[in-house]
């Protein structure tokens, strides 16, 4: 908590994950591996204006058809498959209603969006945490730089053990989890970088704190 509210006077909010509805989010989950942020929204205008941001479009078109429209976005034939087995996913077990989809027990449902083609730990968990609000900690590349440079994990530290560090020692608020992982981003977009510019880093000090008995993952 105490590197969440440093960050938070740093920065303040950060109005993330961006999105008009809880399905264009989830499309934004799948769209964004590998890729920036801006061939995403591009991708998604595309959509948005064909009329086919939604579970019931995506679903009708043709493979090519979507492939062709999510283009900006990189690896667009992959993409396209992995939309299609998202959205066949949606209506094989939940008829296409995202409510009854969010009405799923956390658990169950991560289980179950792991088992669908293309959707890994990251995808799977910022579809429940920015698509359905379920709390539940997303942990991506910079989370674990950021961890790694200030002496957190070790470098050997799995997906699933730094998102139990979060989810052992922090309420499961999904209001925190969501600004908490923003902030991160953030960080190590402008600071924590692969070249790190650690003078302006806001958790420069934690380092030493985490050397005196915190447990390593």
């Amino acid at each position: 908590m105490k590197i969440y509210r440093t960050l938070y006077q740093a920065y303040g909010p950060r109005h993330w994950w961006p999105g008009e509805t809880p399905f264009e989010v989830m499309v934004g989950a799948i769209l964004t591996q590998n890729t920036s942020w801006r061939n995403v929204e591009k991708a998604i205008r595309r959509l948005r204006e064909e009329g086919v941001l939604n579970g019931a479009g995506i679903h009708q078109l043709k493979k090519s058809e979507l492939a062709s429209l999510i283009k900006s976005s990189g690896y667009y034939r992959i993409k396209a498959d992995r939309l299609k087995a998202f959205v066949s996913f949606l209506f094989e077990d939940y008829s296409g209603d995202i409510e009854r989809m969010r009405k799923e027990e956390l658990g169950t449902l991560r289980q179950k969006l792991l088992g669908v083609n293309g959707i890994g730990p990251e995808t799977a968990d910022s579809i429940l945490l920015y698509g359905l609000k379920k709390p539940i900690f997303v942990v991506d590349a910079y989370t674990k730089r950021i961890l790694l440079l200030h002496g957190l994990i070790s470098e050997k530290a799995s997906y699933e053990g730094i998102q139990g560090l979060f989810m052992d020692h922090l309420p499961h608020d999904e209001k925190l989890f969501n600004e908490y992982h923003a902030l991160f981003v953030h960080l190590g977009k402008t600071v924590c970088k692969k070249i790190p510019r650690c003078d302006g880093c806001p958790i420069k000090g934690i380092r030493r704190e985490a050397r005196s008995g915190r447990r390593e993952v």
